[in-house]
């Protein structure tokens, strides 16, 4: 045990799974206080408590199924897709709303609501943090046990840090095209194919360990993408205003 934690690499697989964890649950902690916030005061503690419970007792049952699977033929070739696609969403504004997340008055509603919807948008979180976890479970149960009470009781802190600082979460995205793009290389399918045909590759780093020029792609694909989807969007933004500031202009005339 003392050899697994003395590894350089443990810890740096440790620290992915925190990471991809809090940034990936950001929106979760959002719907549990939106789920608990008509409760009285003495039962919204109980509502987050025992809803965040069921939910991490939840999410760490999906992300082992979810570690097991990736050893699939073609699934880690799916899921490094669906993280690209993920990580690249983050880096895309969202329209303020609630989600279609409802408040409850009845304890027992609301803690329900919170592990529905904590199931609904949990699955890029299992994604991401199984696919950190390169299949080691003692890795995944201890990345968890770490980030998730940090998100629980750290939601709040964690949500304004985030607003103030983006940094975070174009690192954290920039980490999941990282995972994307190990996730690629990795799938039993391509992982001999690329060991005998393409093992350039690879590059071996003091510390860090092998790392691969797919992961570096992974990275500059999800800030470019995001970026380019962002500014778009924008842009379509501030012509829909123009549009209809022009309009009102010419209803007034």
């Amino acid at each position: 045990m003392i050899e697994y934690l003395a590894n350089p690499v443990f810890w740096v697989g440790l620290g992915q799974i925190i990471i991809v964890n809090i940034v990936l649950s950001g929106d979760n902690a959002v719907v549990i206080a939106l789920a608990a916030r008509s409760l009285p005061p003495q039962q919204q503690k109980q509502a987050i408590i025992w809803g965040s419970v069921a939910a991490i007792i939840m999410r760490v049952i999906l992300t082992i199924v979810a570690v097991e699977m990736l050893k699939l033929p073609y699934l880690k070739l799916i899921g490094a897709c669906l993280l690209l696609y993920i990580a690249i969403q983050l880096l895309v504004p969202e329209n303020d709303g609630e989600d279609g997340i409802k408040s409850s008055g009845n304890l027992m509603t609301a803690i329900r609501t919170i592990l529905i919807a904590d199931l609904v948008m949990s699955l890029d979180n299992v994604i991401g943090v199984a696919a950190a976890a390169k299949g080691d479970n003692v890795l995944l149960m201890l990345g968890l046990g770490v980030s998730i009470p940090l998100i629980i009781f750290g939601s709040t802190v964690i949500l304004k840090l985030m607003d103030r600082y983006p940094v975070i979460i174009t690192g954290g995205a920039a980490l999941l095209g990282w995972v994307a793009g190990e996730m690629l290389i990795t799938d039993p399918v391509l992982v001999d194919w690329i060991a005998s045909s393409m093992p350039w590759m690879h590059i071996h780093l003091p510390l860090v360990g092998d790392i691969s020029w797919i992961q570096i792609l992974g990275v500059v694909l999800v800030i470019g993408a995001g970026r380019y989807i962002a500014s778009r969007d924008a842009e379509v933004e501030v012509k829909m205003v123009d549009l209809a500031e022009a309009e009102q202009q010419s209803k007034s005339n």
